[in-house]
C-alpha cells in the first residue's frame, strides 16, 4: 500500500532563501513549459506528449541561469505535474462541467516541488536527523513519528504554507499487504454524522461536535485587521500571516479530531458503515451551508475509508435517501420536519432518537450491501434509554470517544 508521512522542516534562513529560489525556478519552468504546450499546438494542432517537452529540457540548461542548479528529476516532476493538471481539466470536462485554460502560476500559487525516486535521504547529522537534498541542502527534519523499517521512500514533497512554514511529505510504499476483511464480522456498527452531534452509532455512543468558536471568532478579528492595512506594505504581509496562522490553526484542529475519531472506529469495529453523502450538493444548498462545510463530513469519510483498508475492517458507504424517515424496526416511513430530533414509529411504536434510528438505519443496509444478513438484534432490544454523550474534547485528548469504558452512570442506566 501506499502512505503519506508528512513532517515539519526546520531550515535556517539560508535553507528558506535557497528552498524559495528552487521553488521560484520550477515555478518559471512550469510557466515556460505551458507556453511551449500552447505554441507546440498552434503550431500542429495537437497537444505534445510529456515525452517531447521532457527532452527539451537539456536544452533549457544551454540558456537558462539557475536551471541546473536544480536537480533534474525535480525538473521532470514539473513537466509532470502540468500534464496532471491537464488530466484534471479533462475529467471536469467529461463530468459535464465548464472549464477553461491552464494559466501561469504566480509566486504564490507554486508553493512545492517534489523529490522522486532519487536525489533525497535522511540522513544524521551533528546529532540531529537531516533531509538531504540533491543540489540544495541538508535541512534538518523534526522526525515526530518513526517510518516503518520495511517501507520505500518513493518521492518526497516540499512545500512552503501561506504561514511561511516548511514541510516535507514522504510518498511510502509498504511491502505488506493489508489483512482482508473478516468473511462473518461480528463488531458492526452503524455511523450517523451531524452537526449538532458529530457521530452518532448504533451503540449509544453520541460524539459532539468539536467547538471552535474562539478559533473562528479569532479569525474574524484578525481578517478585520488586515482589511485596514494597505496592500503590499510589510504590515499588510505581518497580518496576512497572522491570518494564515489562524487558518492553519482551525485547520490543524480539525484534522487532529477526525483522525482521532475515524481511527477509533476503524480499529474497534469489523464494519463499519456510514452514509455514501452529496457533501458538495448540501454545501451549495442556501441554508446551513457554513455548518456543513466546517463539519467536514467528506474528510471524515475519506480518512475512516483508508484508515478501514489499512486495518481490514469492512467499509460500507449507504444509500442516505429516506434515512431519518424510515424506522429501524418495522422499516414503516414516517414525514417528520428537521426540527423534531425524536423518532417514533406510529406502527410499532418504536421510540428512539432521531440520530440513533438513522444510526440503525445505515447499519441495517450496510449489512445488505457486505451480504453478511442482518445482526440478531433488533434496535428495539439493544438501544439505549438514553444514549451515552461524548465531548468532542475527550476524543482530541485521549483519541478515543469512549476511551473503552463506560462510566458508572452509564452502566447502572
Amino acid at each position: 500500500m501506499y502512505y503519506a508521512y508528512k513532517y515539519r522542516l526546520k531550515p535556517s534562513d539560508a535553507h528558506r532563501e535557497e528552498l524559495d529560489r528552487h521553488r521560484d525556478i520550477c515555478r518559471q519552468l512550469y510557466n515556460h513549459t505551458l507556453y511551449r504546450l500552447n505554441e507546440y499546438q498552434d503550431e500542429h494542432g495537437e497537444l505534445p506528449s510529456m515525452t517531447t517537452l521532457r527532452s527539451e529540457l537539456p536544452d533549457l540548461k544551454k540558456w537558462w541561469d539557475g536551471l541546473s542548479d536544480v536537480y533534474s528529476k525535480v525538473l521532470q516532476t514539473v513537466v509532470e505535474r502540468l500534464f496532471d493538471n491537464l488530466k484534471g481539466l479533462s475529467a471536469l470536462k467529461e463530468n459535464g462541467y465548464g472549464v477553461g485554460q491552464l494559466k501561469w502560476k504566480p509566486p504564490r500559487g507554486f508553493r512545492s516541488f517534489t523529490y522522486s525516486q532519487s536525489g533525497f535521504k535522511l540522513d544524521k547529522k551533528g546529532g540531529q536527523t537531516v533531509l538531504s537534498l540533491s543540489k540544495l541542502a541538508d535541512i534538518p527534519i523534526r522526525l515526530h513519528r518513526a517510518i516503518p523499517d520495511d517501507a520505500t521512500l518513493k518521492q518526497v514533497t516540499v512545500k512552503k504554507e501561506p504561514t511561511g512554514e516548511w514541510f516535507a511529505t514522504f510518498g511510502v510504499e509498504m511491502d505488506r499487504e493489508p489483512p482482508e476483511p473478516p468473511e462473518n464480522p461480528e463488531k458492526c456498527v452503524g455511523i450517523d454524522v451531524g452537526i449538532l452531534k458529530y457521530a452518532h452509532d448504533t451503540d449509544g455512543t453520541a460524539v459532539g461536535s468539536l467547538d471552535l468558536s474562539d478559533e473562528r471568532d479569532r479569525l474574524e478579528r484578525e481578517q478585520r485587521k488586515l482589511s485596514r492595512k494597505q496592500h503590499g506594505s510589510n504590515n499588510y504581509e505581518k497580518q496576512r500571516r497572522q491570518v494564515a496562522e489562524c487558518h492553519a490553526d482551525l485547520r490543524r484542529k480539525r484534522r487532529d479530531f477526525l483522525h482521532k475519531l475515524s481511527n477509533y472506529y476503524a480499529l474497534e469495529y469489523d464494519l463499519v458503515a456510514v452514509e455514501a453523502l452529496n457533501v458538495k450538493g448540501m454545501i451549495e444548498s442556501p441554508s446551513n451551508s457554513r455548518n456543513t462545510a466546517s463539519a467536514a463530513w467528506r474528510t471524515f469519510l475519506s480518512l475512516l475509508e483508508y484508515k478501514c483498508e489499512r486495518e481490514g475492517t469492512h467499509f460500507v458507504a449507504v444509500n442516505p435517501r429516506g434515512m431519518t424517515k424510515e424506522c429501524a424496526s418495522c422499516g414503516v416511513s414516517t414525514r417528520k420536519p428537521l426540527w423534531v430530533r425524536e423518532h417514533s414509529c406510529p406502527a410499532c411504536g418504536f421510540e428512539a432518537d432521531r440520530d440513533a434510528n438513522a444510526a440503525w438505519k445505515i447499519l441495517s443496509r450496510g449489512l445488505e450491501d457486505v451480504g453478511v444478513g442482518h445482526s440478531e438484534r433488533t434496535p428495539v432490544e439493544t438501544a439505549l434509554p438514553v444514549d451515552t454523550p461524548v465531548s468532542a474534547k475527550r476524543v482530541v485528548e485521549a483519541g478515543s470517544p469512549t476511551l473503552k469504558e463506560r462510566t458508572a452512570l452509564a452502566v447502572s442506566e
